[in-house]
């Protein structure tokens, strides 16, 4: 979103300048979606067995069995007491006569609050109505209309916050001429600014990687592979091996072919990490033509428990490579723990991510148009492709078509989810989204940057290609916020060709326009990209470059209300929703440090 205080003083840390300053900040790559310890879509086995279990069936059967004849039983004495009844005569006469006039009393109660509470609705939506004047005319034009013209023939997402929407066209309408709050929303500068960048420096010897060689194929995109990379590194060090510079996986999900010197400065890479470890290009030769998987030397994903200690490392890993000069980590996705590691373990993680993996120049001069065209005034609502829809469980307005056709995309590209589905009992969409696990949709998002206070020429940058549902899903977006850009429509087809095959350079592209705006929205449930973005504007951003982390818990009770609350009522709720996450702390323990860099191992705390 667009925030124009001291824009045009930052400089971006992801950009190299062409004259190499010493003072010029490096890039850092990708980033895992699956990283975050605590993002429960990341690991759906991992989630908590939600409803009854078959046993509890059974019991329902039983109750339902022993209550119909209990029913029997009363229908069958009420028969009986009705023959009674008849020959008491007068008195009995009088008791039902008294038992139905109470009734009667109990219905017209009930009917006078039923119709006090439809009336007092209805003045309240007259009311808003009254208030906002012409924003039922505004927003049928700008937002209802909009809509329906770009999803025609098509699935409308946003019919559930039309109401909502429409309040917020009128706000903005209204807010066009108002100062930005931005205490809502930047960070706290006098503590935030007391950490410094010091992941640099280091008073250790070299390690010579006597032990053997140690290979990384990374799956994922360009994120997760980019957390596999500094992993690895730390593996290397712990177990005194030679790094063979990593390769990327091809995966059907990402259909990708870049390797690592197609995103990063390899020799950069090399000669930065040197004082740490023994990085080379490639295998001696008479290591090359071995069967790895032949040999035991291929180790998976299968093997390793995620965010394994480095304990088991030395005790699993290390025999196999004394004995066969060679290992190979097939995947390598999250398997090293945050905690407990070593401090000068822990550091290197920090040397690899915030300094050693630099971009190539191809995508530092492209992403350098961006911002350039861009004015750096953005905020990125988040990344809403395929991909995340699919993997979190979540449901996204589309109703049933939506549920088959995200279904359908599990089946070919998450099938150990799809197979999880049917022996688990696994959390509902609406528990998820109770919770606060499921990405915020384009409409909620963009109502939580109205409620913000980002006016109407607000440039918005969303991040991610081939945005799920498509131009119809924007359109609540660009309804409210004109301004709303993609790196699609910022560069030519000419300036975009180099990149259209490669999900990771594009992704690269994103990473950093959104580590350069002037304020960073995470709309999604912990991603990787969204993580290594806050850690990296974190890192250098010293304070003056906020993250937007709502309370996505506490904004799904306040959407729940999206039929009847005021927009006033709406905006107070969301401000306390970011408010609230606003504390600058240190890093959590067993929590990543590339998304929380507040730790000794990767900044000062300085007086």
């Amino acid at each position: 979103m667009s925030l124009t205080s001291n824009a045009n003083n930052f400089q971006s840390p992801v950009l190299e300048s062409k004259q190499d300053q010493p003072d010029t900040i490096r890039i850092p790559d990708r980033v895992d979606l699956r990283a975050n310890p605590r993002s429960r879509q990341g690991s759906p086995s991992q989630s908590p067995r939600l409803g009854p279990s078959r046993f509890m069936n059974g019991e329902r059967k039983v109750a339902s069995f022993i209550g119909a004849q209990l029913l029997g039983k009363l229908w069958g004495g009420r028969k009986k007491q009705s023959k009674k009844v008849k020959r008491k005569g007068g008195k009995v006469w009088y008791q039902k006569k008294r038992v139905k006039g109470l009734v009667v009393v109990i219905a017209l109660v009930g009917l006078f609050f039923l119709v006090n509470w439809f009336m007092l609705l209805q003045l309240q939506e007259h009311r808003v109505g009254l208030h906002h004047g012409s924003s039922r005319n505004y927003s049928s034009v700008s937002v209802q209309g909009k809509v329906k013209k770009l999803s025609k023939g098509k699935r409308q997402y946003n019919g559930i916050y039309e109401r909502m929407l429409a309040l917020a066209a009128h706000a903005l309408a209204e807010g066009q001429n108002k100062r930005e709050p931005k205490d809502l929303w930047q960070e706290p500068v006098v503590p935030a600014s007391a950490w410094r960048p010091c992941a640099d420096q280091r008073n250790w010897e070299p390690s010579d990687g006597k032990n053997g060689y140690i290979m990384v194929t990374a799956n994922g995109g360009m994120n997760q592979q980019r957390v596999a990379v500094c992993n690895a590194v730390v593996v290397a060090r712990l177990l005194n091996a030679t790094l063979v510079v990593p390769k990327f996986m091809y995966s059907s999900v990402w259909k990708d072919i870049s390797q690592f010197s197609d995103i990063y400065q390899a020799e950069h890479f090399i000669n930065y990490l040197t004082p740490d470890i023994r990085i080379v290009k490639e295998l001696p030769e008479e290591l090359k033509s071995l069967d790895l998987e032949a040999i035991g030397s291929a180790v998976t994903d299968v093997d390793i428990r995620k965010e394994s200690k480095p304990s088991f490392y030395v005790k699993n890993i290390l025999p196999i490579l004394l004995q066969k000069r060679v290992v190979h980590f097939v995947g390598f996705g999250n398997r090293l723990a945050f905690d407990p590691i070593p401090f000068q373990l822990q550091r290197r993680r920090c040397r690899c991510n915030f300094h050693a993996l630099k971009f190539v120049p191809k995508i530092q001069e492209t992403a350098g148009l961006l911002l350039e065209r861009l004015h750096r005034h953005a905020a990125r609502p988040g990344k809403l492709d395929h991909y995340l829809v699919a993997h979190s469980l979540c449901e996204f307005g589309g109703g049933e078509e939506e549920r088959q056709e995200l279904e359908a995309y599990r089946q070919m590209h998450f099938p150990a989810l799809t197979e999880l589905k049917k022996i688990e009992k696994l959390p509902s969409p609406a528990m998820l989204k109770s919770e606060g696990l499921c990405p915020l949709t384009p409409e909620e998002a963009v109502l939580m940057l109205a409620a913000l206070g980002f006016n109407r020429k607000t440039h918005v940058y969303v991040a991610g290609a081939q945005i799920y549902g498509g131009t119809a899903r924007l359109a609540a977006l660009t309804s409210l916020y004109p301004n709303l850009v993609t790196k699609e429509n910022l560069l030519s087809s000419k300036e975009l060709e180099p990149f259209m095959n490669s999900s990771s350079q594009l992704a690269a592209l994103d990473f950093i326009v959104c580590t350069a705006a002037d304020a960073f929205a995470m709309t999604d449930s912990g991603s990787q990209l969204s993580s290594l973005v806050s850690g990296y504007r974190i890192y250098y951003g010293g304070g003056r470059m906020p993250t937007i982390r709502p309370n996505k818990r506490r904004l799904a009770t306040i959407f729940l209300k999206n039929n009847t609350i005021e927009w006033k009522v709406f905006e107070q709720r969301v401000r306390k929703a970011v408010r609230q996450t606003k504390h600058v702390h240190s890093r959590p323990k067993a929590r990543s440090v590339y998304r929380y860099p507040r730790c000794k191992e990767c900044m000062c705390l300085t007086d």
